[in-house]
């Protein structure tokens, strides 16, 4: 029966899917096998039985072309002794050169029919004449690749925050985008030290608890908004994805916490009788803050100007005439407010007899209006 194997070319590479056709293969075994770039050399690191019903062929995994032998294991030594020789032969031509570009690794194919140089830089470099070089010393096809910081850090390997190796080089194959969105629905401090990696991009572990988060902030209500519970009316506070419960604040200024099972019982419902109860008590006794005293009638408590106490319309008694004090302003030792008059200047520029003279010179005198010139055919 034939065998599904699973190859990998290198550490942090991706995984690759073959037949093992009429050989027998184990995990941990080298194998050759036939790619579009040529031949390779590749470890298997996984193996499973091929369903019967469904042939090799209808599966679309190419069978491998042999297992691999000592010789075979010699070149690949070999290959790697030329990939160090490349990489120290290619800083020389970057120094030589003035390029503004990081080599990070070397790849020499099995056949060494091909070297790929992978580096990074920040924008577009010219590296015309630095091929050139690379061509004329080691005669073979060359490739220069620029990638990323995330691959960066995927080939060379780090330290994360947590203290273990970064999950890129550990198990991640593909890269998923992680947005700022996902710190803020998991109640992250945004402070870039704290949710940035080693290649300075946002930790790629956000993503692993995103769908978790998104699951639980659809059941929770809206933070922020008030309802109407069994409890009464209630404000959310915030919510806690670990313990799965919310923090309420009732009428009562009190906090309590409750759990999703428990607030989907008590949201909607009308308040209960205890609830009605405790809110008339708490009124009853004047629990809430800033309230203000009745204020006191219109007439009561007026003083007069002399600091009597102002009279009732109907306290004067029958054959009694009630006197009426003369109001502020209108007795001889105050003096009379000039009123301001609202008559116009007369033309002739003369000073008007009632006095209203002396408050017109004080105006400015009105811009006249300025007329618009239509345009000429």
């Amino acid at each position: 029966m034939s065998q599904i194997l699973g190859v990998k070319f290198n550490d942090y590479g991706q995984v690759y899917y073959f037949g093992s056709g009429p050989f027998v293969v184990r995990e941990g075994q080298h194998v050759i096998v036939k790619t579009d770039q040529g031949m390779g050399l590749g470890k298997v690191i996984l193996t499973k039985q091929a369903p019967v019903e469904i042939g090799e062929d209808e599966e679309g995994h190419k069978p491998i072309y042999r297992l691999a032998n000592e010789k075979d294991m010699e070149s690949v030594a070999e290959n790697e002794e030329l990939s160090k020789d490349a990489y120290k032969f290619c800083r020389k031509c970057i120094t030589k050169h003035k390029l503004g570009m990081k080599l990070v690794e070397v790849e020499v194919f099995f056949d060494r029919s091909k070297m790929i140089f992978y580096f990074t830089a920040p924008g577009r470099i010219d590296f015309r004449e630095l091929i050139k070089d690379l061509v004329r010393e080691y005669r073979t096809r060359i490739e220069l690749r620029q990638i990323g910081v995330r691959h960066e850090t995927q080939m060379l390997g780090a330290i994360g925050n947590c203290g273990q190796m970064c999950c890129c080089r550990r198990f991640m194959r593909k890269f998923v985008p992680v947005t700022i969105k996902m710190a803020k629905e998991q109640n992250l401090f945004l402070n870039p030290t704290k949710i940035s990696g080693i290649c300075g991009r946002l930790l790629c572990c956000l993503s692993f608890e995103q769908k978790g988060y998104e699951e639980f902030h659809r059941m929770c209500p809206k933070v922020g908004k008030k309802y109407t519970t069994s409890m009464g009316a209630v404000k959310v506070l915030r919510s806690n994805f670990f313990k799965k419960t919310l923090s309420l604040l009732t009428e009562g200024f009190e906090e309590k916490e409750v759990s999703i099972d428990e607030w989907n019982e008590i949201v909607n419902k009308p308040p209960s009788k205890e609830a009605i109860e405790e809110a008339n008590n708490r009124n009853n006794k004047g629990r809430r803050s800033g309230r203000k005293p009745p204020k006191p009638a219109a007439n009561a408590g007026k003083d007069t100007p002399d600091g009597a106490p102002s009279e009732d319309k109907g306290s004067a008694g029958p054959g009694k005439k009630s006197e009426k004090r003369p109001a502020k302003g209108k007795t001889g030792q105050d003096k009379p407010r000039q009123e301001r008059s609202r008559k116009p200047k007369s033309r002739s520029g003369k000073p008007d007899t009632d006095g209203s003279g002396e408050d017109n010179k004080n105006k400015k005198p009105r811009r006249p209006r300025r007329r618009r010139r239509r345009p000429r055919k």
